[in-house]
């Protein structure tokens, strides 16, 4: 995997598991608190996407359009899955599930449908991260402390959320490449659009808006400003190496995001959970070579 892009895939996933963390304090904010966070996100880089549009030689296509609409859906849809994920179960499972589940479905669409070959070490090193994400998500309810219902509840979300990432990985892959739209104009044009289609929803209750913004002003900033970051770090990366190797790469996330739900949410089980984040960096590695 090209040096460069593999560095900017891994401080991303530094960053992700960083505002995930985040996100997971404030629990059951829904749409609204999603609202809010992409709102903070489109105030700063939608500017920054029209300043880079009158600057640039390029000429806008109407493509590009067509491709912010779509992967503003599949990021709302991203945002409110996984926030009630955050809500029902906890991040050591919902979070290393979406993360792998993602990649997963990632590789298997490049591989079988979009003819991407990453090799030997790539292949091996994607089915590593994939089952050290089961070991770190595995084990059974009563090693870990939960309930069988929010057990089944945080499996389900996170399977339900790596679906959506697969989706827009995907379809974040076409549009930089094979549509060609730069990675900040892509960004903030779906910052926008993410933000008006949220905002008939969350508006309908404005008190509920406004509690959310008085209470956990600091996660809406952390989130609206660090989500970004992580996203286009993997955007520029997926310029210059193969979706089927950038989606499994990004998995250095769950390591962290297990540490964090360790040491400081307090969840249980954790060797298990780590033992599984060594095997999700051994997988990194072997991408690394690929």
């Amino acid at each position: 995997m090209n040096g460069w892009a593999l560095a900017l895939v891994l401080v991303a996933a530094v960053v992700h598991a960083f505002w995930n963390f985040s996100a997971k304090r404030v629990g059951d904010g829904g749409a609204p608190f999603v609202f809010l966070y992409y709102t903070v996100s489109a105030v700063v880089f939608a500017p920054a996407a029209a300043v880079f549009l009158v600057l640039d030689a390029q000429r806008p296509q109407w493509t590009w359009l067509l491709a912010a609409l779509v992967t503003a859906v599949l990021h709302v849809a991203y945002g409110i899955v996984l926030q009630r994920g955050y809500a029902v179960g906890d991040l050591s499972v919902v979070y290393p599930l979406a993360r792998g589940t993602g990649p997963l479905l990632s590789v298997l669409v490049a591989v079988l449908f979009l003819g991407e070959d990453p090799g030997p070490p790539g292949l091996a090193g994607a089915l590593l991260v994939i089952v050290g994400v089961l070991v770190v998500s595995g084990g059974a309810p009563a090693e870990d402390g939960a309930s069988p219902a929010r057990r089944r509840a945080g499996v389900l979300y996170g399977v339900l959320t790596g679906a959506v990432i697969a989706g827009y990985t995907l379809w974040d892959a076409h549009s930089v490449t094979e549509l060609a739209v730069p990675p900040l104009v892509y960004f903030g044009s779906g910052a926008l659009a993410q933000s008006l289609l949220l905002a008939p929803y969350a508006l309908r209750d404005r008190a509920r808006v406004a509690r959310l913004w008085r209470g956990h002003r600091r996660e809406v900033l952390i989130i609206g400003l660090l989500s970004p970051v992580a996203y286009l770090l993997v955007l520029f990366a997926l310029r210059i190496a193969p979706v089927s190797l950038v989606a499994p790469a990004r998995e250095l996330s769950i390591v962290l995001g297990g540490l964090a739900a360790w040491r400081v949410l307090g969840e249980a089980n954790a060797v298990r959970r780590l033992a599984g984040s060594v095997v999700v960096l051994a997988g990194i590695a072997a991408i690394a070579m690929a």
